[in-house]
């Protein structure tokens, strides 16, 4: 292990921006998220409630992945980039005025999560290919478990900013905020003006046939097609703003300072699975993988069946580390081994898969809550994880074998197989 190894792709001074950049939008979103979920509670006070809100925003993620990875490959990722942040923005600012004025209902909180689930489609897979073609393929391990700290460390800011905000001034400045925050991220794609790789052979195949390739990429690859299971079912524990908010009034009687205080426990112990997952020197292998994902499951169940405030804490900081570990190597495996100019493809139906899945999963745990109880509803995800990793055990640890990425013969990117996009362009690797 080495730390020093774990930061090498802020070397790159475009990545080392947009990192800072991304760690302050991320936060703003998690207050976001925390705010309307704490807002739910307020109008209605059920568990399906929240589920159907999580089901609203990753709708279009589940079934616009494969489309919106298929419009990343086509296009310049910074341009969208750059369009895809502005309606976010323009998003959360109509979400803080209509909260303000107390015209929000219950509905215009699912037509928003709507919309921004739409736009989030090919936001999320051009932000993971962005970001390779930054650092490279030499620091994807370092880039891809970084963004797992923006991601965690976020979970840590965001809910400490939300409960400031909800304690002091109310749920519309949790929604201004988030919209300030945008701008962040904005002003780096505008500042940096790096040109994305094109790839030949992707001009020709209309939009319907490049779907069907990568989803025929996908499920011939049989280490990728379990990464994206255990994905998946991943899914049910990130989705914490369905069952944290539960499993602190129902279980331990605590209020709005309870809730950002467990979420926060969570990324304090994804920090250092981050920094885990990218200080080895090694490329992630299948078998560490489903090591890691069987461990977050254990993880898991003790956290659901922990008694008092002090061993939840706990429990959640080692399932904010374990999991963070083992999805950040899962991702950097699945980056690694894919035609690179299959990524957009790829990462959208990585994305279906986390978090457009939520879309089943989220209203299926808040029913288990709301019917059986908020320890029940949580401990599902360790036993989908558990079960997941030991029958894809297997497909795992078998050694890597890439199909043709369009499944017939010479994969549309051929002719840069072998070479990865940097800042700077694309570089031979051996």
């Amino acid at each position: 292990m080495s730390l020093f190894h774990a930061f090498r792709s802020l070397k790159e001074p475009v990545f080392r921006w947009w990192f800072l950049s991304q760690i302050f939008s991320a936060s703003g979103s998690t207050t976001q998220m925390v705010a309307q979920a704490w807002l739910v509670l307020k109008l209605t006070g059920k568990g399906v409630d929240l589920g159907l809100l999580s089901s609203c925003a990753l709708l279009p993620v589940l079934v616009g992945g494969p489309w919106a990875g298929a419009l990343v490959d086509r296009v310049d990722r910074r341009r969208l980039l750059i369009v895809t942040q502005s309606i976010f923005v323009g998003l959360a600012s109509l979400l803080a005025v209509l909260t303000a004025t107390g015209a929000i209902r219950l509905w215009m909180l699912f037509v928003l999560a709507a919309i921004s689930g739409t736009v989030n489609a090919p936001d999320a897979a051009a932000r993971q290919v962005y970001v390779v073609e930054l650092v490279g393929r030499d620091r994807l391990a370092s880039a891809v478990s970084l963004y797992e700290v923006v991601l965690n460390a976020s979970r840590v800011l965001g809910p400490a900013a939300a409960g400031v905000l909800l304690a002091t001034v109310g749920v519309a400045p949790c929604f201004e905020f988030n919209a300030v925050s945008f701008l962040a991220p904005l002003a780096v794609l505008l500042v940096y003006r790096t040109v994305s790789p094109t790839y030949k052979g992707l001009e020709a195949p209309g939009r319907r046939s490049e779907f069907r390739a990568g989803l025929r990429y996908v499920w011939n690859f049989r280490a990728i097609r379990t990464c994206l299971f255990l994905a998946a079912a991943s899914g049910m524990l990130f989705g914490l703003g369905v069952t944290l908010p539960l499993l602190t009034t129902r279980v331990f009687h605590l209020g709005s300072g309870g809730y950002g205080l467990m979420m926060a426990a969570f990324g304090v112990g994804a920090l250092p699975g981050a920094l885990l997952a990218a200080s080895t020197r090694r490329h992630p292998t299948g078998r560490s993988v489903a090591f890691l994902a069987a461990a977050t499951g254990v993880c898991v169940l003790m956290t659901a069946s922990a008694v008092g405030v002090d061993l939840e804490i706990v429990g959640l900081v080692l399932t904010g580390c374990m999991s963070i570990w083992f999805i950040a190597r899962a991702n950097t495996l699945v980056q690694m081994e894919i035609d690179p100019a299959m990524r957009g493809r790829v990462m959208g139906i990585w994305n279906m898969a986390l978090p457009g899945t939520s879309l089943f999963t989220a209203p299926m745990v808040g029913w288990v809550i709301d019917t059986v109880g908020p320890r029940e509803g949580f401990g599902l995800a360790g036993v989908a994880l558990f079960v997941t990793a030991v029958l894809g055990w297997r497909s795992l640890v078998r050694p890597v074998e890439e199909p043709a990425a369009t499944g017939q013969g010479t994969s549309p990117g051929a002719d840069l197989v072998g070479k990865w996009p940097t800042a700077g362009g694309f570089s031979s690797q051996p």
